[in-house]
């Protein structure tokens, strides 16, 4: 047994929320010490075989974090320092928000699963760019930007433009995020018109690489449109998927009928299907997102096309060992399957 698993009985004996953030509160007392260089001898799989490429940045393996986690990015170099290979903060919104009132964050313990109506719940975009912009993160450094709660639907784009102003200097790439289940109206943004505005706004500010993150939940001809438009306005990249607003027949943990965002195991085929239908429909890099928790589910979503990984839930469930070990049987499964490198595997199943 290890630390982490020692530590699990705990950790899940208090709160959600309250377990994440003495997580985050030791993770952040480590970061800038001696101990971030420990866990980076102890974490970090350096082979040539994980290097991939994605809307012109270089990660050193597949495996990130996904926004969420580090929402005011405050400890990006330590997640570097356990092994992921990119790491996403936010989703930072224009005004400091304090988010849903507690509890919004939920284990579905029997299920492998989080539910979570957190709100955008962060420090504000003078805040988070003043860290980012003081931060070197040794692996690239994402920025989820989303709408404040008390811009109208109609002024979005300003709202989005007025983050992404004090974000951009300390960002290797910048995500529009449209489709969080937590924000009241948000995933109205996701339609044509909505997304034309925001997302041209930002490339005309000089955003770039340029991503949109769609949800699990929007109809095919939905996510078609979409795409329609990061074809058309010429974006870097797609990130499939956000957390789900279904609760699967599966589940089985009573908080499945808490309101907010599913995320973890039991969305992980739909999030895998997502990244496959994407990959089909566009050229450009996918990010897949979305119950990945192995080394297995992380190669699915890559031999369907996905560019690099992320995630989330699985640190909860599985501890600080999991980009290790995702990245020790990725390893594996090329060996197995005659791959020299993760390149060779995206899209292998399309």
């Amino acid at each position: 047994m290890n630390a982490y698993d020692a530590a699990k009985p705990l950790l899940f004996s208090l709160p959600a929320e309250t377990a994440h953030g003495l997580g985050h509160a030791a993770l952040r007392l480590a970061q800038d010490t001696p101990v971030e260089s420990w866990l980076r001898d102890r974490y970090v799989v350096a082979d040539a075989r994980l290097e991939t490429t994605a809307f012109g940045q270089s990660f050193p393996n597949p495996v990130g974090v996904a926004a969420g986690f580090d929402k005011n990015a405050e400890i990006p170099n330590v997640l570097a320092a356990l092994g992921f290979g990119h790491v996403e903060v936010g989703g930072v919104t224009a005004q400091p928000q304090q988010g849903n009132p507690r509890p919004r964050m939920f284990r579905l313990r029997e299920d492998d699963a989080l539910v979570n109506r957190m709100g955008f719940n962060n420090h504000g975009a003078d805040v988070v760019g003043d860290r980012l912009a003081a931060t070197d993160c040794p692996v690239p450094l994402g920025v989820n930007i989303g709408k404040s709660k008390s811009a109208p639907l109609d002024a979005a784009e300003d709202d989005y433009l007025y983050t992404y102003e004090r974000v951009r200097e300390g960002g290797d790439y910048f995500v529009v995020n449209v489709s969080s289940p937590n924000t009241p109206g948000l995933r109205e943004l996701q339609n044509r018109e909505a997304l034309e505005r925001i997302l041209g706004t930002l490339q005309d500010a000089g955003a770039s690489p340029l991503l949109v993150k769609l949800s699990p939940n929007l109809p095919d001809a939905a996510v078609e449109e979409s795409l329609g438009v990061v074809d058309d306005l010429g974006l870097d990249g797609v990130i499939a998927t956000n957390t789900s607003t279904d609760r699967p027949d599966s589940l089985r943990s009573p908080n499945a009928d808490e309101e907010g965002g599913l995320s973890g195991k039991p969305i992980e085929d739909t999030a895998t299907g997502m990244v496959r239908f994407v990959a089909e429909r566009t050229d450009v890099p996918v990010v897949g997102v979305g119950g990945v928790s192995d080394a297995r589910g992380a190669y699915e979503k890559i031999r369907n096309g996905a560019s690099v990984v992320q995630l989330y839930t699985g640190l909860v469930y599985e501890g600080p060992s999991i980009a290790r070990d995702i990245n020790e049987g990725l390893l594996r499964l090329l060996e197995r399957d005659g791959f020299d490198s993760i390149e060779e595997a995206i899209g292998a199943d399309l």
